[in-house]
């Protein structure tokens, strides 16, 4: 017998709206990058974590890596961004949106010669402020980049070696 009822989901605790104006934004940066923070998942009910990345020209984002729990969405508001999916690589434009499910390796770097501004959204909420601040100090040499591989767990980013990304990244000049 089939009835007809609305789908079955999981929601998480109310929150309040959530405005982050550019001019109080947290920012953190390292030598080729600065994170502007939106919205992290203490706020959003857990529902998403949102920041702003814009690199310098050529400079790498991420090495391959993939998520267990939630999804990576990019928008590219300015440049070009170079992503490896799977084993594919593209470069996004300027208007490109791209989502990127859990359990799927997947790297990022401003494409050769760009410059690159990514709005990033994962969902739901993956607490990624605290990774973002200890990536910029590792990045500046202010951390151990072995606090990055401990916290693999805490922030679900658990990186895999991509021969195809380690390629494309040797052949950049």
């Amino acid at each position: 017998m089939t009835t007809n009822r609305e789908p079955e989901t999981t929601m998480t605790a109310p929150f309040a709206p959530v405005l982050t104006r550019a001019a109080g934004a947290e920012t953190t940066s390292d030598p080729s990058s600065v994170m502007t923070l939106l919205a992290d998942s203490d706020h959003t009910g857990g529902r998403l974590t949102s920041y702003r990345s814009t690199f310098a020209e050529g400079a790498v984002g991420a090495p391959a890596h993939l998520h267990t729990k939630a999804s990576e969405s990019f928008f590219v508001i300015d440049g070009a961004l170079q992503v490896l999916v799977g084993e594919e690589i593209t470069v996004l434009d300027a208007g490109d949106f791209l989502v990127v499910p859990p359990h799927t390796p997947h790297a990022f770097a401003a494409a050769p010669g760009r410059t690159a501004d990514v709005l990033f959204v994962f969902t739901p909420g993956a607490g990624r402020f605290d990774y973002l601040r200890l990536l910029g100090r590792v990045m500046r040499g202010e951390a151990d980049p072995q606090e990055i591989k401990d916290s693999a767990q805490r922030f679900d980013n658990h990186y895999v070696d991509s021969p195809v990304w380690r390629e494309a990244l040797a052949t950049r000049g």
